[in-house]
């Protein structure tokens, strides 16, 4: 077997933190904006925006209580399907549960969970979700459901949410649509979205389960399946950003990724975080300064969160799919100041 890579998974204004297999290099107190070179890597740490420190938030998304075959799409057989080993606890345990030990260690003034709470949104899913994520964070979680917390149509953890942090407020949108996997905004939603932007002085960052429809190379074609957020959804969503310039970004789960896409009209970043429950198995801290706003992508690093998510980099490759190039995306697309408008 080859030796593993050292990969550089995380810059922020102040640290840097590698990984090499399960083993964890990290770095802090780093000057901001600074190049530094370190295990051969040369990188630099991202710019402090201007003034204090107001808020910082931690989210997650797609945790999938209840999961226990990790590389399944539909029906097939194909893989490779990865499984916890004998006497191993099952791994959206191992994860979440390591996660939100990390995200308590900064103490966030919220948590917010981004949906796929669940495989098949059975109560003992979310029973698992509750006892692992409510009991640390309490009133500071806030939570919405993805689609496979609604294949049958429930309802619980639906609806949109706005939620106020100094510096910034938090728009939570439920973009589920029930028994479906795609997701959508429904014209009364965007209308209640326009007047809340409105009513709202501040920065505004949206989130939501599914990632929006940016065109782009294979993406270009407007598809009513489209898996994420319906084309016309996104191009409307798009202009909701343009139309209020306090809106600084739309963050996304869903895809199991880390990229970031321009919105056509607005410029906006639109972004796709990847999932806890396996490589590279990810939350996003977000540090709120009062001139600017900065994403830090952090890999769960327990080690056995790390001896689970590196065994999952093969997963898919059996359908011809590089999932850990993929999965992880580039290192500019998970750490990042966003541009002020």
């Amino acid at each position: 077997m080859a030796e593993p890579a050292i990969e550089l998974t995380t810059v922020a204004d102040d640290m840097a933190v590698f990984h090499h297999g399960d083993i964890v290099h990290r770095y802090e107190g780093l000057p901001p904006d600074a190049e530094f070179e370190l295990h051969g890597v040369a990188a630099r740490t991202l710019p402090r925006p201007p003034g204090e420190l107001l808020a910082r938030l931690a989210t997650v998304n797609d945790v999938h209580f209840g999961e226990t075959e990790c590389g399944v799409i539909d029906q097939h057989t194909d893989g490779p399907i990865v499984r916890p080993g004998p006497g191993e606890p099952p791994y959206p345990e191992t994860m979440n549960r390591a996660a939100a030990g990390e995200i308590a260690s900064v103490q966030p003034d919220a948590v917010i969970v981004k949906g796929d709470l669940s495989k098949d949104g059975r109560d003992e899913e979310w029973a698992a979700f509750e006892a692992c994520w409510r009991q640390p964070f309490g009133d500071l979680l806030h939570v919405v459901r993805g689609n496979h917390d609604a294949y049958q149509g429930q309802h619980r953890y639906a609806g949109d949410q706005w939620i106020e942090l100094p510096g910034v407020t938090i728009g939570l949108l439920d973009t589920t649509i029930a028994r479906q996997t795609t997701g959508g905004l429904r014209p009364a939603q965007l209308a209640e979205i326009d007047e809340r932007l409105a009513a709202t002085s501040g920065r505004v960052l949206l989130m939501g389960h599914h990632q929006q429809w940016v065109p782009a190379g294979a993406t270009s074609n407007r598809s009513d399946d489209y898996f994420g957020i319906h084309p016309d959804a996104s191009d409307q969503l798009d202009d909701l950003c343009l139309r209020h310039g306090h809106v600084i970004g739309y963050a996304a789960g869903h895809t199991h990724r880390h990229r970031v896409r321009p919105m056509t009209r607005s410029g906006v970043p639109s972004i796709e975080i990847g999932c806890v429950k396996d490589f590279p198995g990810t939350w996003a801290e977000y540090r709120v300064y009062e001139g600017g706003v900065m994403q830090v992508v952090h890999r769960i690093s327990s080690p056995e969160a790390l001896s689970w998510s590196n065994r999952c980099r093969v997963i898919y490759s059996d359908f011809g799919i590089d999932y850990e190039t993929y999965a992880l995306g580039t290192l500019a697309e998970r750490c990042f100041v966003f541009p002020e408008r």
